[in-house]
């Protein structure tokens, strides 16, 4: 593959938007010269305007974050900042807020992207990086040295002048968690296993071959019996029902076998497939840890079917203790696809779709106060990908309805699960009945995924264990029974 020459970029794009070069055609990259630079500059916190060094050779002496990787594979860029990692605006302030206007203008301020210096697109290995570089996000780079250019679109770069030092890796042991219940919840990053006999790939999304289908397997089972979770909500399973064959049979199939005596994952059936998209959701649980109680229960009213995933409740009993439901859920994505009015992007910080999500945070809601797994009980936990972030209309739908967020109630400071155009916040949230809430003894994520980059994942170095076996960090929650 060609390397690049040693020649780097640092990208702050003035206007608040960072733009990726564009690439030229594969046989002829075009690697952007550096100026001459004068004398070094010494810069320990951002300057109020990159313009006035337009051409000047800078140390950066304050501390960077890396604060993500999502253009390190495509254009060979690293997102970093000065004063910690970038959070996105509407997980720590609701949109159409001061606050919310503040975080913007300070993740602006603060943003910086490194960049190779090369047009080409897909770069292979980049020059500014150790060879198998392990990257995470909230990993801090010091002594950055290079010298500040503007391009013809206004941004700003910095083409460096040595490669990163990167620190020795850090990476988290699995969380461990109080109570005498634990329940999970997991974005499987689109779990399809072709026609469930070997064959079949590549699928609509998902592994493209039986071989990362395996490889991808392996890394999901890593995670999940490492979490050692009594009850897991699943996202983004294949909707191919229940059969044999089927993606969930044959993951709790390899769980099992991971497990090997004492294996006891069990799935539940909801019998209908939920709904007509592409991926849904799932519940497994341990049989010598709870029973479930009653039937399962599933939503298929609009919006769930064709935007919303169709949500899935059951309930359980853990031994001699009081029955409670878990509800997997999966509301509609931010991309912008065929969306229209209301839920076209108003600009505000919640992309598109917001409209439909609310309206499934209603209806939501609605149908859980209507004891739909006839098991008598309110206490109940609403688990999995919402979409949304912490401040944003669904997640305020729903604590204005009384559902309180686990991870508040048991005073975990900036949670988060999931990183995205170097900005860090939780699209996956854990809200309790007021019941729940009382029986709840600690909450965790395990970050195991976002802040890892791409390649570490099981269509490129497919590192071993469960690092990067997905794109969102599995939640664990711990309950009293």
């Amino acid at each position: 593959m060609r390397r690049t020459p040693l020649v780097f970029a640092l990208a702050l794009a003035l206007s608040g938007a960072v733009h990726a070069a564009q690439p030229q055609p594969a046989t002829s990259p075009q690697v952007r010269p550096a100026p001459t630079p004068s004398a070094t500059v010494t810069l320990t916190a951002p300057p109020t305007d990159w313009r006035t060094l337009d051409g000047q050779q800078v140390r950066i002496a304050a501390p960077l974050t890396l604060a993500g990787t999502d253009g390190l594979s495509r254009f060979g860029e690293l997102t970093v900042a000065f004063g910690g990692r970038l959070w996105q605006p509407s997980e720590v302030a609701a949109p159409g807020t001061a606050g919310h206007a503040q975080v913007v203008a300070d993740n602006l301020h603060r943003r910086l992207v490194l960049d190779d210096g090369s047009d080409a697109r897909d770069p292979g290995p980049v020059a500014y990086l150790p060879a198998a570089a392990n990257l995470r996000t909230g990993m801090v780079l010091r002594n950055v040295e290079g010298v500040v250019r503007i391009d013809p679109k206004g941004n700003t770069r910095l083409q460096v002048s040595r490669p990163l030092n990167l620190p020795a890796l850090e990476r988290p042991a699995v969380p461990v968690v109080a109570g005498a219940l634990h329940v999970a919840a997991f974005n499987l990053e689109n779990f399809f296993n072709g026609d469930g006999q070997g064959g079949g790939y590549p699928t609509l999304r998902g592994a493209r071959t039986l071989a990362e289908h395996q490889a991808q397997k392996a890394k999901l089972v890593a995670t999940i019996n490492a979490l050692g979770a009594d009850v897991a909500a699943l996202m983004e399973l294949e909707n191919d029902g229940y059969g044999p064959q089927s993606a969930i049979a044959q993951l709790v199939d390899a769980l099992n076998a991971d497990r090997g005596q004492g294996a006891d994952w069990r799935f539940i059936d909801a019998k209908q497939g939920p709904g007509d998209n592409p991926i849904r959701v799932g519940i497994i649980y341990r049989a010598t840890r709870v029973t479930p109680v009653g039937a399962p229960a599933v939503l298929e009213k609009e919006p769930f079917g064709e935007r919303s995933r169709v949500p899935l409740a059951q309930a359980f009993r853990a031994g001699k203790g009081a029955p409670f439901v878990v509800v997997a859920n999966h509301f509609k994505s931010k991309g912008c696809s065929e969306a229209t009015g209301a839920d076209a992007d108003q600009k505000d910080g919640q992309a598109c779709w917001n409209a439909t999500r609310v309206a499934s945070a209603t209806l939501l809601d609605q149908w859980l106060a209507t004891d739909p797994t006839g098991a008598g009980t309110r206490d109940a936990v609403l688990l999995g990908d919402f979409n949304a972030y912490a401040m944003e209309d669904p997640i305020r739908t729903l604590h204005a309805a009384g559902w309180r967020d686990a991870f508040a109630v048991a005073k975990v400071e900036r949670p988060y699960s999931y990183v995205y155009n170097g900005m860090t916040g939780r699209l996956d949230h854990a809200l309790l009945s007021p019941g729940m809430a009382k029986r709840l003894r600690a909450a965790a994520e395990w970050h195991i995924n976002a802040d890892e980059a791409d390649d570490v994942g099981y269509r490129d170095r497919n590192e071993a264990g469960p690092w990067r076996s997905s794109d969102h960090d599995p939640l664990l929650l711990g309950f009293d029974r």
